[in-house]
């Protein structure tokens, strides 16, 4: 089994066991804002931890935001719907432009939000603070975001 899809399947067992643990509500699980992070070895080989950070964002619009950013920023990786480091670094490209000054290293920081709010303030009805923290009306924008990228793909 490639390493990538390796670490895919064991970031779906680990999403099975926690809802599993925490019974059908999934409190414990669900209630968590931290990204589900991963890491595997296959034949010997270190693969890197895959944090999945979607801010709200299904699958779907997971996928067409991956298509944009395919598109238009470099995104290599696979139009799951999962927002990993891949698709963050790539995303990190794009908000350069809006003011993102960090590494271009795939974390969901601070500066990160900070200027994905500064996109979000600008075209998709977000209006709260620029604050770096994925509240419910950045992620809410951000889902508008998403839906929008559709005519990239």
């Amino acid at each position: 089994m490639r390493p990538r899809v390796m670490t895919r399947t064991l970031l779906i067992a680990t999403a099975v066991l926690g809802l599993t643990a925490t019974g059908a509500g999934g409190v414990g699980f669900a209630a968590t804002a931290q990204p589900v992070t991963v890491s595997s070895t296959a034949s010997g080989t270190e693969a890197a931890p895959l944090a999945v950070v979607n801010l709200g964002l299904s699958v779907t619009q997971g996928k067409r935001l991956q298509c944009f950013l395919e598109r238009h920023w470099e995104y290599e990786g696979l139009r799951d719907g999962l927002l990993g480091t891949e698709s963050w670094q790539a995303m990190q490209r794009y908000l350069v432009r809006w003011g993102y000054e960090g590494r271009i290293d795939g974390v969901v920081g601070t500066g990160t939000v900070m200027a994905l709010q500064r996109v979000l303030q600008r075209a998709w009805d977000y209006d709260g603070l620029i604050d770096g923290i994925p509240g419910d009306g950045t992620k809410a924008a951000f889902k508008r975001f998403a839906d929008d990228a559709v005519v990239y793909c």
